[in-house]
């Protein structure tokens, strides 16, 4: 068994040895790139997170998830992984980790780490190993090669495209000189898919586990966990036989794509709950699935990895009768499963939703929310965006958020109010999507460019040189400096909503309230505290009661539109 006497117990919070703290937990993600940059060479590292996690500590977080930081070319953001069981030393060591692990415990935060299962970078030692070894070697069994079709092997093993555009095989040269086979990357060229067939990568990866468990890291969020396991039996299907056999609007629902959610790959997350039941309290984990509503509860199982994302609000307009429905549904799912619910408005890797929220189409209509990923990856469109009106929805929806039961997932920067940055010039863009894509997709720099602390500086206090992305002059407004003890800000807002969240905290129930308005949600948690969401645009009377926090003033007692409130 492994060492249950790790960083994660150096704070008597109780809070810290509590096995369940995960299930109602406020997780802060940081995009360790562009949090805070120690040493001013433009780019966000572990010692500059060290440094901040006062900050942390006065938002009222519990837990704290970090995006990779793991040595990588950053073809994709650092989710193309040289070294499972290192750090970049752009970001910093083993020695800083251990540090920053330390800093967050000892202040009653808990740590998650982001690992990237499906597939490592063209540069990780097995790769560079797998292209120096010929057809058919152990080397290359370790991913997914094909020979290709035709008589000299030139055409992909399938028709098959990569989530980033362009084919999903990628040929290579064998070390002869001569044209090679072809090898499988769902995401960018840069990532390789690992064959999780092979009984060696699995072994690895429960190594990773331990490696980084015993480093006081409580819990992983799962990159898309849906994707492991594969059938690539010959002959491969089509891309066009694929769309025919979508029988769901958001995946299969019976599991039989070819590298989408298959049910084999929860045998790789049983064992993986095994290797976490070995520390005291045992390691959590959450997965990002993307997958049909009716097969999300198996990753979350306690037997799997405990949580699963919900993304349905995260897609959803900013509309009542939408928002009952989702938020119904996910906790009926939580109950019946005895998984919790996950919470979530926006990540690294979508349009912030203070700009969604304020985004119009040419004849006015809100498109604050849209069907599918896709276009969640655009970044924001070319339409009018109403920043004022973005904010006040995206206030409204955060309270809201933290008034469910379950765990709320926060982004950095969303409690400073930030909006996308939708104008940063092409020859700054980092984003694999935007140069494989030809520019049709403006990609997700604009949710990632570095936080500001300060109104002045060369990076608005993010670091002493100039930031890795470039940041708009309206950031200065926003900074942590501007909100901080300021009545009223964004800021000041998260950190109320999460000190009472935590204070009037009870059992993972909710109630619905009647209310004749169609336009207003009104809920009530454990204890009697409630919740009133106006998404109107008029004003409504809040019930009787004291009211504990509001997103925008009340107007003589009454809620305002786009505006929530918490009573007791």
């Amino acid at each position: 068994m492994s060492t249950s006497a790790t960083l994660a117990n150096l704070s008597d919070d109780p809070r810290l040895s509590d096995p369940n703290w995960w299930r109602q937990a406020a997780v802060y993600q940081i995009y360790p790139r562009s949090f805070a940059d120690s040493n001013g060479d433009g780019l966000g590292d572990i010692n500059g997170i060290t440094a901040r996690v006062p900050y942390l500590k006065s938002l009222g977080i519990d837990a704290v998830w970090l995006s990779p930081f793991y040595p990588s070319a950053l073809a994709d953001g650092g989710y193309d992984v040289d070294d499972y069981r290192d750090v970049d030393p752009k970001l910093g060591t083993l020695d800083d980790f251990a540090r920053l692990s330390t800093a967050l415990h000892q202040a009653g935060i808990k740590l998650i780490a982001d690992i990237v299962p499906n597939h490592s970078s063209n540069r990780h030692v097995w790769f560079q190993e797998a292209l120096a070894a010929p057809r058919g070697s152990a080397a290359r069994e370790r991913y997914i090669f094909r020979d290709g079709l035709g008589p000299n092997g030139d055409t992909p093993p399938s028709d098959w495209e990569s989530v980033f555009g362009g084919p999903a095989w990628e040929r290579i040269t064998e070390p002869d000189g001569t044209p090679g086979q072809w090898y499988m990357h769902i995401f960018a060229t840069e990532q390789p898919d690992l064959n999780w067939a092979n009984r060696e990568i699995r072994d690895d990866f429960l190594k990773t586990l331990r490696f980084w468990s015993d480093r006081g890291v409580d819990g992983f969020r799962v990159d898309v966990a849906h994707a492991l396991t594969k059938d690539l039996s010959e002959p491969l299907k089509s891309s066009s036989e694929l769309t025919a056999a979508n029988t769901g609007t958001d995946g299969f629902p019976d599991g039989t794509h070819p590298f989408w959610d298959r049910d084999e790959v929860h045998e790789v997350y049983t064992e993986w709950r095994e290797v976490f039941n070995e520390y005291t309290p045992p390691r959590t984990a959450v997965a990002e699935a993307w997958v049909h509503a009716s097969r999300r509860a198996r990753y979350a199982s306690p037997e799997g990895l405990g949580q699963a994302f919900n993304f349905d609000l995260l897609q959803a307009h900013f509309n009542a009768g939408e928002f009952r429905e989702i938020i119904t549904r996910n906790h009926e799912e939580a109950l019946a499963t005895g998984a919790s619910s996950t919470w979530v408005f926006s990540n690294h890797d979508v349009v912030r939703h203070a700009t969604r929220y304020g985004l119009s189409t040419a004849d006015g209509k809100d498109v604050g929310g849209q069907d599918g990923k896709g276009w969640l990856l655009r970044g924001a469109p070319a339409n009018e965006v109403d920043a004022a009106l973005g904010l006040q929805r995206a206030r409204a929806a955060s309270l809201l958020l933290l008034a469910l039961p379950g765990s709320a997932y926060l982004y950095q920067g969303e409690e400073l109010g930030l909006q996308e940055v939708g104008d940063i010039p092409d020859a700054d863009r980092q984003d694999p999507t935007f140069f494989r894509n030809k520019g049709v997709e403006v990609g997700r720099d604009g949710c990632r460019v570095p936080l500001p602390w300060t109104a002045e500086g060369p990076s608005f206090g993010f670091g002493e040189g100039t930031a890795h992305l470039p940041q708009p002059e309206w950031f200065s407004g926003l900074a942590v400096k501007q909100q901080d003890g300021v009545a009223g800000s964004t800021l000041e807002l998260y950190r109320e909503a999460l000190r009472l969240r935590r204070e009037l905290q009870g059992a993972e129930e909710i109630e619905w309230l009647a209310n004749a308005n169609p336009d207003v949600l009104h809920l009530r948690r454990p204890g009697g505290w409630q919740s009133v969401t106006n998404f109107g645009s008029d004003p409504v009377e809040l019930p009787a009661g004291e009211v504990l926090l509001s997103s925008a003033p009340l107007q003589d007692s009454l809620l305002p539109g786009n505006a929530t409130a918490w009573l007791r």
